[in-house]
């Protein structure tokens, strides 16, 4: 079963014509998914006073987009492409450290080293750090999940980042195979504790699944579907790191 599971979270959705989800993005975000009240200030001074953002995402298999279009196509890209489509005048840069298959507890071990080995310009000013759907395919002892978690956003604010959560996809499949909410309530928990963002995947997309806008109880998904899903995810999180970091028109040219 979680070699299943494995397959369809990481390997994913293939087969079929992509779309432009820009022509059909048929997923918007209730306000309240979008809301946090913790802050992201490096953020917000390295837009303001250096016009100049770099984030880094962490994350594992379902941060890749495979086919066509690349990694162009992946939620990182289209992360990056929103953002610098809202903030005119500022330069914007997303890079990726993907972690097929690795545990938070695996990642955690690495994760400050990683950032300091990082030349100057290149160190982020926001670490987006994607987790969860690994330890919950291996069944990970919650206190050893929230254990890594501990420490991993430890860490990362030790090397000077701003430090944003994001927590599982969804799929109504998987959630009947595996029990995901002791990682889910684990990882609101962490975010609320050091006061660093949550961006609730998990809450989007199964509203997303709710409303219609994507089949995902499906047992096929295409590539086409894939790829929205990533642009959406994209949008959706530009949206909310903007918000977290108090960006307002006044500051740079935020496009809403």
């Amino acid at each position: 079963m979680r070699a299943a599971v494995g397959i369809f979270l990481i390997a994913g959705l293939l087969a079929a014509q992509p779309v432009r989800a820009e022509e059909d993005p048929g997923c918007t975000v209730p306000a309240y998914l979008l809301t946090t009240e913790s802050k992201l200030p490096k953020v917000a001074d390295s837009i303001k006073t250096r016009k100049h953002l770099e984030i880094l995402v962490v994350g594992s298999g379902s941060s890749l987009l495979a086919g066509p279009d690349g990694a162009s196509a992946s939620y990182p890209a289209r992360l990056e492409a929103a953002l610098r489509a809202r903030l005119t005048g500022v330069t914007v840069h997303v890079a990726t450290d993907t972690l097929p298959k690795k545990t938070t507890e695996e990642v955690e071990k690495g994760l400050s080293q990683a950032i300091e080995k990082l030349p100057p310009d290149g160190k982020p000013t926001l670490t987006i750090w994607q987790t969860g759907t690994v330890d919950a395919i291996r069944a990970t002892d919650p206190d050893d999940f929230r254990s890594a978690l501990d420490t991993g956003v430890e860490d990362l604010q030790k090397a000077g980042t701003d430090v944003l959560l994001m927590n599982l996809q969804y799929s109504p499949r998987i959630e009947s195979m595996l029990s995901v909410t002791p990682y889910i309530d684990t990882m609101r928990v962490v975010s609320q504790q050091h006061d660093v963002p949550l961006f609730d995947r998990f809450a989007i997309m199964r509203h997303w699944g709710d409303a219609g806008d994507f089949d995902l109880l499906g047992a096929v998904h295409g590539y086409a579907m894939a790829k929205r899903v990533h642009d959406c995810i994209g949008r959706a999180l530009s949206t909310f790191v903007v918000d977290a970091a108090g960006i307002k028109p006044g500051d740079v040219r935020v496009r809403r």
